[in-house]
């Protein structure tokens, strides 16, 4: 992660999630939450996650099939910054993905 004004945005308790992207399987893999402050670890900014492994991975082309979360940044640059940034709509698409794969923990 390089520094950014994007990690200003970040604030303890905030959900998060874990996306990966590549040609094997990608999407959200984990629902999360920032558990910690900024942290300054030489080689760059870190940010300490909590996150909750999903059953089944939120495939890509399932979240690009919703309207409500197609055209998020992470979707259209996928190789792009870290962090990247969902709107509430575009997260609560995401959490209905997750909870139809029996991850009850997760309400929008």
């Amino acid at each position: 992660m390089s520094p950014s004004y994007r990690l200003d945005l970040m604030a303890v308790g905030q959900p998060s999630l874990l996306w990966l992207s590549g040609r094997d399987r990608p999407g959200v893999h984990a629902l999360g939450e920032v558990a910690g402050d900024v942290e300054d670890r030489g080689e760059g900014p870190a940010v300490p996650l909590r996150l909750t492994l999903l059953p089944e991975p939120i495939p890509r082309s399932d979240l690009l099939a919703d309207p409500r979360v197609r055209d998020a940044e992470v979707l259209r640059m996928p190789a792009g910054s870290n962090p990247s940034w969902l709107s509430p709509e575009q997260f609560a698409a995401v959490l209905d993905r997750a909870n139809e794969i029996c991850l009850g923990r997760w309400t929008a």
